[in-house]
């Protein structure tokens, strides 16, 4: 199950996470989700989502940890990283070199969600 208009969301807050993808589903997108970085990797490499809005914080392996290796795998993944925090300013410099798309920070509105999406899989 890939293609085009399939959304991996990964977020530790279950709540949230539940919230996200539920406000992706209704903007006619199928949804995946994972709650912490390790099985955001395991699901990228199952599914090869098209866009993927990944928070920093979380247990496990954190968001850049899992970003570096999603694009070890996949070097033209897309990827939205989210954040509450300030964030290691090397990683996320790194994470730009590695063409990071956009970084969203909490909290966050459905049209900050929906403008990435219309952005990134237009384009």
């Amino acid at each position: 199950m890939s293609g085009n208009e399939l959304v991996l969301i990964v977020d530790d807050d279950l709540s949230l996470l539940e919230t996200t993808a539920y406000m992706v589903e209704t903007l006619g997108y199928d949804v995946i989700t994972a709650q912490n970085g390790l099985e955001a990797v395991e699901k990228y490499k199952e599914i090869n989502p098209a866009l993927v809005f990944m928070d920093v914080k979380m247990p496990i392996m954190d968001g850049f940890d899992a970003f570096f290796k999603i694009k070890d795998f996949d070097s033209d993944a897309k990827v939205v990283l989210i954040t509450a925090y300030t964030m290691d300013e090397k990683k996320h410099l790194k994470a730009q070199s590695m063409s990071l798309l956009d970084t969203i920070e909490k909290p966050y509105d459905i049209e900050r969600i929906e403008d990435a999406l219309k952005k990134y899989l237009n384009s």
